[in-house]
């Protein structure tokens, strides 16, 4: 039974298991054929670990995300990709969507070890029983990432019942869970938190990424329903504080490091969690297009080249199998699919932005990301007419397309991702189909077919001339969600 299993919000860890699937298969299909094939076997892979019907987790409670069989998955990212399925039009999933925020909603009101609803300190707990239950032995807590991107998943949902002219369902169901995230990403976001990967306490790159962009979708919530968002005011200042990772030619993915260089995958993932189709190639947001986004790219990627075996013979330029980062040694320290599908999506979410506002800009801080792929590349600006944008684009295309190349190398005939594959000859690896490899290969498959989420608003706000560590105490309230 899964009453006792656990589920985290954004933590991956668990055991090493055996495997049931079939050989990696010796010749690989194009990358089109794979593609075709593995996108409904994702799909499928990531309702069968959400409660109460999926296959794979007898037990858990409906709306509940689990990440495997034997392992915690973030399960606000997992719902929103699904949110995405149901946005780019499978009606199917809303009744799921719509248990998730029910599970949310009583989730928010269960007292645990990093506190309760009554001053918000309970929403930064990052595990719990399948039943809803609070999680009591040690953990890495509090993790500050889970109400912002709770937070984001439902109201790309409340956007679309706005839309359509439900407002009152949002209002109802919706904006009483939100709010509450909303208050406590405002009241708590300049202090301590572990990171995505739940082993370093201090200040998180992607964390704090994610709070500033709640903010700025949250108060755009707030206002189409008629509420207010007082907590939204401190946007500015987090996004002031985001600047901080920034070392000149990548990201400082934690400070303190810890001992570790700074480079780190979770970097990657912030630029495809806070991607705004409609925003120019942004420094300051570090938008996927932009210039310390593929500096940052290159700097991390080239981290994993010579550490691992199944990377012999994919030097600069190549795409490479990618892991959480280069000191990492839990499970033996591997590739992970997500990772991998990562490096691949900030490549498409790039090329998607170069083709909307039609150039690309090669400043000195990107021009080593675009030299591996082009050694004659100079800096300057490019129109969408010209033969240098048409090679850039179609050399940075060809290399998002080798990351998914290698993780179907990497994949079992039968489609099963799991976790990680082994650093020496790739064999897959730790948690059985996790959900987040799934969710990861779904959001990289749509990227790639020019299907973008919503603008969340990134040029909202405004880089203050001046950080401060400004907060604002939030007010909390149990949510109680209606009828559907």
């Amino acid at each position: 039974m899964w009453t006792k299993s656990l589920i985290s919000l954004n933590i991956l860890a668990g055991a090493v298991v055996a495997f049931p699937h079939a050989p990696i298969p010796k010749r690989q299909a194009d990358i089109d054929a794979f593609l075709e094939k593995q996108t409904p076997i994702a799909k499928q892979g990531v309702l069968d670990n959400i409660g109460a019907d999926g296959e794979r987790v007898e037990g858990a409670a409906a709306g509940i995300v689990v990440a495997s069989p034997s392992k915690e998955d973030p399960d606000c990212l997992t719902m929103l990709a699904v949110v995405e399925q149901f946005l780019g039009g499978d009606d199917s999933l809303e009744s799921l969507i719509q248990d998730y925020v029910d599970s949310q909603a009583k989730q928010q009101t269960v007292s645990n070890p990093s506190g309760d609803l009554s001053d918000g300190t309970g929403l930064g707990e990052p595990k719990f029983h399948v039943d809803i239950s609070a999680f009591t032995d040690s953990w890495g807590r509090p993790q500050r990432d889970g109400p912002p991107l709770r937070a984001s998943a439902l109201i790309a949902y409340g956007n679309s019942l706005i839309a359509k002219d439900q407002k009152s369902l949002a209002q109802d169901n919706i904006w009483p869970i939100v709010q509450n995230d909303l208050s406590y990403v405002g009241q708590y976001w300049n202090e301590s938190t572990f990171d995505l990967w739940e082993e370093v306490q201090g200040s998180s790159f992607f964390t704090t990424a994610v709070q500033h962009k709640a903010l700025v979708e949250g108060k755009a919530f707030a206002e189409a329903l008629g509420q207010a968002c007082d907590s939204c005011s401190v946007a500015p200042q987090i996004l002031c504080h985001l600047q901080d990772f920034w070392d000149g030619s990548a990201v400082v993915s934690n400070i303190p490091t810890s001992g570790r260089s700074g480079l780190d995958a979770n970097s990657l993932l912030t630029s495809i969690h806070t991607f705004d189709p409609t925003a120019d190639c942004d420094d300051v947001t570090f938008q996927p297009c932009s210039s310390r986004a593929l500096s940052n790219h290159k700097a991390v990627v080239d981290s994993f080249r010579s550490i691992y075996n199944v990377n012999d013979g994919r030097g600069a330029g190549k795409a490479a199998a990618v892991g959480r980062y280069a000191e990492d040694t839990y499970q033996g320290g591997n590739p992970w699919y997500l990772t991998t599908l990562a490096a691949a999506e900030v490549l498409y979410d790039a090329l998607y932005q170069w083709d909307k506002q039609g150039s690309l800009t090669v400043t000195d801080t990107s021009l080593p990301f675009f030299q591996d792929l082009a050694s004659n590349t100079t800096t300057g600006s490019y129109s969408k007419s010209s033969a240098e944008y048409t090679a850039l684009t179609s050399a940075v295309k060809t290399y998002a397309d080798g990351f998914v190349s290698v993780v179907q190398e990497y994949t079992p005939s039968d489609g099963g991702l799991a976790e990680q594959f082994t650093r020496d000859n790739g064999d897959p690896t730790s948690a059985v189909d996790l959900t987040w490899s799934f969710a990861s290969f779904l959001t990289a498959a749509s990227r790639r077919a020019g299907d973008v989420p919503a603008s969340w608003g990134s040029s909202a706000s405004e880089l203050p001339s001046q950080c401060s560590g400004d907060t604002v105490t939030g007010s909390y309230a149990t949510p109680t969600p209606g009828s559907w």
